[in-house]
């Protein structure tokens, strides 16, 4: 496996921890997986930082383990530099579908790849 193909691997790994309800509901583990620096731009057009998404990640939908699950579809990722990675793919909350973009970047030492930008945006029922 070349460095591209690794690193596209591991930031869909760590995109499908994020939507794993045991690591939105815990600020610890989602931390770990958000860069420092990160800010998104929510399906409802907030925008979040680190800050406020770790403090409010655990009571969003998808971090209930008896709750509505984020179900993704394919991820497809390109390698845009070394240690930088952008993500695309839909998912579906419940009824809500979703396209998703995220950048990861890989942080200093061991740390890993952690999402720094994050963009959803709804998709309505009648669009494919």
């Amino acid at each position: 496996m070349d460095d591209t193909t690794d690193e596209v691997r591991q930031a869909i790994a760590g995109e499908l921890q994020l939507m794993d309800p045991r690591v939105r509901a815990s600020r610890e583990r989602a931390a770990r997986l958000l860069d420092p620096e990160f800010v998104e731009v929510g399906a409802s057009g907030r925008r979040w930082t680190y800050a406020s998404t770790l403090a409010e990640l655990p009571a969003l939908p998808g971090a209930s383990p008896d709750g509505p699950r984020y179900e993704p579809g394919e991820i497809s990722g390109v390698r845009l530099a070394p240690g930088l990675v952008h993500l695309t793919f839909e998912a579906v909350l419940g009824e809500r579908r979703t396209r998703h973009s995220s950048i990861w970047r890989k942080g200093p030492g061991d740390a890993g790849f952690r999402m720094y930008y994050h963009q959803a945006t709804r998709v309505p029922p009648d669009v494919d």
